[in-house]
């Protein structure tokens, strides 16, 4: 070592030559893993070690009035103003004798490479008590910065990241005090907490499922901070400040460092209000279907019975145990194979069978008649699954009807009868009076009249004419009110419409109704009236016009209404239509308007 390089002497012994253990020391200090210099009372260095240097990036001259303070070529602030020499805090402490604990500043080197310094500096004294000079033991925490910068930037981007998560999340540190929490959890508390103050959870009021009230530090998330553990399983509500409840699901967990000590705890809440209304909602539900008298239950796509209500149960007789797993053939009768294929095939493809009438074979082999509903069951990504099938009991329907189709053609056989009967005794009393012109007439008549009854008849007992035209039906109708001597007496102008199923019956039941009126008290009472009947397919409706001109004059509208009015006016509600009278001097006008898709042709 030369004589010049006094790095490492005591300040007292700088201007003497250092002796051999005055150079073991110095080696020691070189070897020192920090950095450090010391200066004279005026600031000037006179001695610093290698890791100086190292961050200097440079060596000064020591005792060099121009080398004050410290070896940077220049110094910085933290925040990247320039720190004039004169204000180091080496120059701080050397003014006032204050140590420095902890201060940041920033070195730039000679190739403009800049680090960032923490110092700290103590005073030395003589035994006077005056200032000799200061030792400052500096270091680099360059990259320490960089790190908490990362880590303070990684968890700013995580709050960011969980404030807009829709999930509601807290955090505590670990004496519970809440440090952060996200929007979603502020809307389900309905207020907001204030951080480093409200405790355990920043809900207004807590309780149990039950109603009993649940205080903060009792609550799952005071527990795992307490037992240091995660807590699960445990329901919570929350009430808000405006009085409204919200049922939640906890998940509190404790958070450790790297060394094991508790720092805090996250927790996420699951507001549960949508799933218990849903599990209510699918409660009532499951108590609807099994209370039902209706036989409900559904298959998988390969027909396999997956439910069975206890209506399935008292229309088939097999139990729920005994169905279910089973293949929904057992209830399909012999003669039918093909028929449960087929509608499963329409429910792949997303269709719905409504009200199919059918034939279903229960465990003791009686054949029972059904009104059969399928409809497709969709999974929760929308795909179909399978089917429901819903099954009444129509067997009593049906044996009402065979009897009343058997009283209706009784009733049919005994009228045909009838009008036979008065046909024969108009003929034979015509013969004997002479009058064969009369009979003829009034012969022609009742047959006309027995025409139309049968085929009105007919129409309402479900056999025989299904389906005929408007135009037939309003003929057969009117048929008995021509004469031959006034042929137009009633005039018909429409397109020839086809006409089937109820609106059969509907509109020859109204027709009948609106002539047997006007033979009584409109047109068809007097010699010179007439009757027009207009029809036409005005978009998606069917209109009929009646319109009668020459009967007698109308004074004003009945005063009440009598059967025949109050069936057409029933009539019509079942067709779907309307019908508007209107009473004018000159005759009676009524325009009657129906869906077309209800002629059921």
């Amino acid at each position: 070592m030369s004589s010049s390089d006094v790095t490492s002497l005591p300040l007292s012994q700088v201007e003497r030559e250092p002796t051999d253990s005055w150079l073991d020391i110095e080696r020691l200090l070189d070897l020192f893993p920090g950095a450090f210099y010391i200066c004279d009372h005026e600031g000037r260095i006179v001695r610093y070690n290698q890791g100086a240097a190292d961050l200097w990036g440079r060596r000064p001259r020591l005792n060099d009035p121009s080398e004050r303070f410290g070896g940077a070529v220049r110094l910085y602030r933290p925040d990247g103003s320039l720190l004039p020499h004169g204000q180091h805090p080496m120059a701080e402490t050397l003014r006032t004798g204050a140590p420095v604990r902890n201060a940041e500043i920033v070195i730039e080197r000679p190739d403009r490479t800049r680090i960032l310094a923490l110092v700290n500096i103590n005073p030395l004294f003589n035994a006077a008590g005056a200032i000799t000079g200061a030792i400052n033991c500096f270091r680099d925490i360059t990259e320490h910065r960089q790190q908490q910068e990362q880590v303070y930037n990684e968890a700013l981007r995580s709050h960011e990241l969980l404030s807009l998560l829709p999930a509601a999340i807290y955090m505590t540190d670990a004496q519970g005090r809440i440090t952060f929490y996200n929007e979603a959890a502020a809307n389900l508390w309905g207020c907001r907490p204030e951080l480093g103050k409200s405790e355990f959870c920043g809900s207004w009021k807590l309780f149990w499922p039950d109603g009993t009230p649940l205080p903060h530090d009792e609550c799952p998330m005071a527990m795992a901070l307490k037992e240091k553990r995660p807590i699960r399983g445990l329901d919570a509500v929350a009430e808000r400040p405006d009085g409204t409840r919200v049922p939640f699901l906890p998940y509190p967990t404790p958070l450790f460092d790297a060394s094991g000590h508790l720092v805090g705890a996250v927790n996420v809440l699951v507001d549960m209000t949508e799933r218990l209304h849903a599990e209510e909602a699918a409660r009532r539900l499951a108590l609807i279907v099994e209370s039902s008298d209706d036989a409900i239950i559904s298959t998988d796509l390969d027909g396999i019975v997956t439910s069975w209500n206890g209506g399935a149960e008292r229309l088939y007789g097999y139990t729920a145990a005994e169905a279910i797993g089973r293949p929904v053939m057992i209830l399909i009768p012999d003669d039918r194979p093909d028929e449960e294929p087929s509608i499963l095939e329409r429910i792949r493809r997303g269709e719905r069978v409504d009200h199919y009438e059918t034939v279903r074979r229960c465990k003791d082999g009686r054949l029972v008649d059904v009104s059969l509903t399928v409809s497709p069951i969709h999974d929760g990504a929308g795909r179909i699954i399978g089917a429901s099938k819903i099954a009444r009991n129509i067997t009593d329907r049906r044996q009402a009807e065979e009897q009343q189709a058997l009283l209706l053609r009784e009733m049919n056989h005994r009228i045909k009868n009838l009008f036979a009967l008065a046909i024969g005794i108009v003929s034979l009393s015509g013969r004997a009076a002479g009058a064969e012109t009369v009979t003829d007439a009034i012969r022609e008549r009742l047959a006309a009249l027995a025409r139309a009854h049968e085929l009105t008849l007919h129409a309402a007992a479900g056999d025989g004419m299904r389906s005929t035209t408007l135009r037939a039906l309003i003929e057969a109708i009117l048929e008995p009110y021509r004469e031959a001597s006034a042929p137009g007496r009633l005039a018909l102008d429409g397109t020839d419409l086809p006409i089937g199923g109820p609106a059969l019956t509907g509109i020859a039941l109204l027709m009948h109704e609106f002539a047997t009126n006007a033979a009584k008290y409109g047109a068809l009472s007097s010699p010179t009236g007439r009757v027009t009947i207009r029809w036409a397919l005005d978009g998606d409706r069917v209109t009929i016009l009646w319109r009668e001109h020459g009967g007698p004059p109308i004074q004003h509208p009945p005063a009440e209404e009598g059967f025949g009015s109050s069936l057409a006016r029933s009539t019509v509600r079942q067709l779907g239509g309307a019908l508007a009278r209107e009473w004018s001097r000159e005759g009676l006008v009524m325009r009657l308007s129906i869906p077309a898709e209800r002629l059921g042709a």
